[in-house]
């Protein structure tokens, strides 16, 4: 089961790569995944009818005891099959359904492979967490399947509603999981259903999880979601919206129902929503014209039918439920192909303009009356079979209140009515020839491929009906899980004899008849009686609430201050945590001032240094004084042993400061008090009430320790596993090197964030590179004078703006600085160092060439985008775990290579220096960014609205 996942995930990492050589010609190679899943399936049908099932379990997150369980019993099988099967014919159409230069066809390849392997984890899933993961991903996939290329509106919006609803319902679903999970002491699906616990807790549980069952399969009030869906292609409908996605919800209940049914609400819910979304669901199809929207509001009828029967909680409606699942899947999948085809061929679905297809398409049409006889309920077809066995069940007492039996007797039979009407009207739609209307125009005859999945999938539910009592075994495995409250089992068959079902079988057909035959004053009556309201507008009237309420919430309390909203802030943490902290808190039985008097010392100086900011009024002065305060802070770190900290800390507040400085440039000089006595009086007492707060958290949290400290057992560890001994900076590439991947990546993003705050133009390619004639002027100038030339570049700056002393020590000090930053990269496994405080080293050696020598200078120093340094060492950080995996080791796990080399003699080498390179890059990538952005973007800026150096046609961008 793990190798088909896998072969899924393959395939759909290489489908567009596939749909670029191959064409769609590719689609019949992805169809091989569903298809193996198919066989595979298939196979184990001997073993799951003798009554085992098939389990794989693959350890996944150890430490929070959660794997990659898989079971295939009778239910996991029939659904599997329905995924593959179909997956794997509409694959097969979409060979077809496609032209050869579609645009996005390798995108939506691989994302309809990648739906097809999360839908078939989903339904092998036998751990609730790992359900929720494949739930998910069938969610997110099937947004990128409706919303196609982004381009139409209409396909967004729908896209938009799907993926809302469903993932709110997801949510809910993912509460409920965790509740039943901890109610019945496991979180094992097979375990759960065999003993879910009781109590309110399981209660509550059961009602959050058929919340996402009920948004998923697009039950009554959430219906609206999946004809507005069929804005997606053809195939998508007949895969995501018939056989697969919406069956997710089905699944769900059918699942749980063996263990769940019996709790309060369970079938109030399922059978109150089954039969209501059943009855608003056919009546909405009676009155489409677009056939893709009538098959769309027609499922959505037949999914209230099905959750009705898989959740009652009784062997024999569990047993019709699964028969019409296996019913469904085939005859709707083979009606939206068949649309789909009628689209291809006739550039329409619109019923009213269609006429006499059935002739012009004899193939096709006999197809799609096989498959639409199956949806109303005519023998011989499978979709007769499931309905006469949902009849006969309620009748036989299906259900344990018999009123409760009789109510939703007359609701699927209501139901049935509606489906039968318009199914006829499909059919007459599609292929029967109005009066006084041509035959429609055929622009190309679909070819025999194109027909094959439609055919192949009603020849299939023709011969299920005759012959499913050969499915009654597989059938019988899962329903025999449920009580029979019936007096004897059912068997399914084709024939039963002259009996009541029959009759109201009968009488569906008859109804839909005469609804179809006055169809005119049918659809008169329903314009007549139309509600005003519907759950669509609904749900956009909700989300417009929304809108207008967050416009008036961000109105009111954004007000652009940002002293009121850090006051704010601080308000809130004194009135809450101050309180408790005072009230609750266990305060130290012994103070001690300080460790050694030069801690004092530096006390005095920072607090000296905050004290001076507040009256300094320039603005550069007061970020100097300010950067008083991180230094005192990192020789506080060296002062209590931390040599790796204190250097860090001292690298940041070097690099902040520079920051700083070139954002000042922009603003003004001084900074100007607009504030009168009594504010300012009042941000004093906050801000010393807040310092004090501080201070006091720190202090009761050093006093509060009881435990050892962790880190007290890592010096051993880090060296015998991690192959060093700066504990740091193994922590850092190792131990935790999960958090510090996490922490790379946001680096990245603030990098790019900065970057396009203040870039004009684009970002990519975007290095200032001095003009080509003015460096071999300045060269020619530097062979007559070779003293004049220290730097590159600097000759492109005007003389009143260089500074020779600054070029020399930069002519000096640019590669010593970059031999030092890696230096600290290479021996920061045992010495103080690293790849970030490397990084750091290098990107002020950047600083300083840009501050001697301008924007070109810079450009002339490092000739590379920024990006593509981010995006390596992000790249590189994080193959790191694939080298860990290939030599044994866990992922981003140190792996320690140890050999003899000649002249070098023995030498070690540990795979996190690879990481620790990759977080150096990463690390001067960010500097360069904030460089590129903050100060070269800003110079050109300022040159092209006040050119100073050169003309802006002379300047050069590579």
């Amino acid at each position: 089961m793990t190798a088909l996942l896998s072969l899924h995930l393959l395939a759909a990492l290489l489908a567009p790569l596939l749909v670029r050589w191959w064409g769609r010609q590719a689609f019949l190679v992805l169809a091989l995944a569903p298809g193996a899943g198919f066989v595979w399936t298939v196979l184990q049908l001997r073993t799951v009818l003798a009554g085992d099932d098939v389990r794989e379990t693959v350890p996944w997150i150890p430490a929070l005891d959660l794997d990659v369980a898989l079971r295939l019993d009778a239910l996991a099988l029939t659904f599997a099959a329905l995924v593959t099967g179909v997956g794997a014919l509409v694959f097969v159409y979409c060979a077809r359904y496609f032209g050869p230069d579609d645009e996005g066809t390798g995108r939506f390849a691989g994302t309809l492979t990648a739906f097809a392997g999360s839908m078939l984890g989903l339904v092998l899933a036998d751990d609730l967490l790992l359900l929720y993961v494949f739930w998910e991903l069938t969610t997110v996939f099937s947004f990128l399947l409706i919303g196609g290329s982004g381009r139409r509106l209409a396909a967004r919006r729908a896209a938009s509603q799907a993926l809302v609803l469903t993932t709110a319902g997801g949510l809910a679903m993912l509460v409920g999981l965790i509740v039943i999970g901890q109610a019945s002491g496991s979180f094992r699906l097979s375990e759960v259903v065999a003993d879910p616990g009781s109590g309110t807790a399981v209660v509550w549980g059961a009602v959050l999880v058929l919340a996402g069952a009920v948004t998923k399969s697009a039950l009554v009030p959430f219906h609206f979601w999946l004809p507005a869906a069929m804005e997606a292609p053809t195939p998508v409908s007949a895969y995501l919206h018939a056989a697969a996605m919406v069956k997710a919800g089905v699944y769900l209940v059918a699942r749980l129902a063996p263990g769940l049914a019996d709790v309060p609400g369970w079938r109030p819910l399922v059978l109150g929503l089954g039969v209501a979304t059943m009855l608003v669901g056919g009546y909405r199809a009676l009155r489409q014209k677009d056939l893709k929207l009538l098959l769309a509001f027609g499922t959505v009828s037949q999914l209230g039918f099905l959750v009705t029967l898989v959740g009652a909680g009784s062997r024999e409606l569990a047993a019709a439920g699964l028969v019409m699942t296996l019913a469904h899947a085939l005859f709707k999948s083979t009606l939206f192909l068949t649309v789909g085809v009628i689209d291809h061929a006739t550039g329409t679905r619109d019923l009213t303009r269609l006429s006499g297809l059935g002739r012009r398409l004899p193939v096709l049409a006999v197809a799609g009356t096989a498959a639409a006889a199956s949806m109303a309920g005519l023998p011989p077809l499978l979709g007769f079979v499931g309905k006469e066995a949902a009849f006969t069940a309620l009748l036989d007492g299906g259900l344990p209140d018999r009123t409760a039996a009789l109510a939703v007797l007359v609701g699927l039979v209501a139901g049935s009515v509606l489906t039968a009407a318009y199914t006829a009207r499909f059919v007459w739609g599609a292929f029967a020839r109005k009066p006084g209307s041509g035959d429609t125009e055929v622009g190309h005859a679909p070819e025999p491929l194109f027909l094959a999945a439609p055919v192949v999938l009603a020849l299939t539910g023709l011969v299920l009906g005759p012959a499913s009592p050969l499915l009654d075994g597989l059938v019988a495995a899962h329903a025999d899980t449920l009580p029979l409250l019936a007096p004897e089992v059912e068997h399914l068959a084709l024939w039963h004899g002259w009996q009541p079902a029959l009759a109201l079988s009968a009488l569906t057909v008859a109804g839909g008849a005469v609804l179809f035959v006055l169809r005119v004053p049918v659809q008169r009556l329903q314009r007549r009686t139309a509600v005003g309201a519907s759950a669509d507008e609904g749900y956009w009237n909700v989300l417009q609430g929304v809108d207008r309420l967050s416009v008036l919430v961000t109105g009111t309390t954004q007000r652009g201050s940002l002293p009121a909203y850090l006051g704010t802030i601080l308000v809130a943490v004194l009135a809450l945590p101050g309180v408790l902290l005072l009230t609750r808190a266990p305060w130290p039985g012994e103070w001690r001032a300080w460790d050694t008097p030069v801690q004092a010392v530096v006390g005095v100086v920072v607090v000296t240094a905050g004290a001076l900011t507040l009256r300094i009024r320039q603005r550069l002065s007061a970020v100097l004084v300010v950067g008083v305060t991180g230094y005192g802070i990192a020789v506080v770190f060296a002062l209590q042993g931390a040599p790796d900290l204190a250097l860090t800390q001292f690298l940041v507040e070097t690099l902040t400061l520079v920051v700083f400085v070139l954002v000042l440039r922009k603003l003004p000089k001084d900074i100007t008090e607009r504030h009168r006595p009594r504010e300012r009086a009042v941000r004093g007492v906050i801000a010393v009430a807040v310092g004090a707060f501080m201070a006091a958290v720190g202090a009761v949290a050093l006093s509060a320790r009881t435990a050892v400290p962790v880190s007290e057992g890592w010096p051993g560890p880090a060296y015998d596993f991690g192959g060093g001994k700066n504990v740091v900076n193994v922590t850092l590439v190792d131990i935790r090197a999960w958090d510090t991947l996490g922490e790379v990546s946001l680096l990245v993003v603030a990098a790019t964030g900065v970057a396009s705050l203040v870039f004009l133009r684009r970002r990519t390619g975007g290095v200032d590179r001095a003009p080509r004639t003015e460096l071999a002027q300045q060269r020619r100038r530097a062979r007559r004078a070779p003293r004049d030339r220290w730097l590159a570049a600097t000759a492109t700056l005007d003389p009143a703006r260089r500074s020779v002393v600054l070029e020399v020590v930069t002519r000096l000090l640019f590669h010593t600085i970059t031999v030092f930053s890696l230096y600290l990269v290479f021996s920061g496994h045992n010495e103080p160092g690293g790849g970030f405080a490397g990084g750091l080293v290098a990107g002020l050696a950047l600083v300083l060439r840009y501050l001697a020598g301008g924007r070109y200078e810079l450009g002339e120093a490092a000739p590379v985008a920024p990006g593509l340094l981010l995006g390596s060492g992000l790249l590189f950080a994080g193959a790191t775990g694939v080298v860990g995996l290939a030599l044994g080791a866990g992922v981003l796990q140190t792996a320690v290579l140890e050999t003899t080399l000649p002249v070098l003699g023995d030498v070690k080498l540990v795979t996190s220096l690879f990481f620790d390179v990759g977080v150096y890059l990463i690390v001067v990538g960010l500097v360069l960014d904030v460089l590129r952005s903050l100060g070269a973007e800003l110079d050109r800026q300022e040159d092209q609205e006040d050119p100073v150096e050169l003309d802006p046609g002379e300047m050069v961008l590579r």
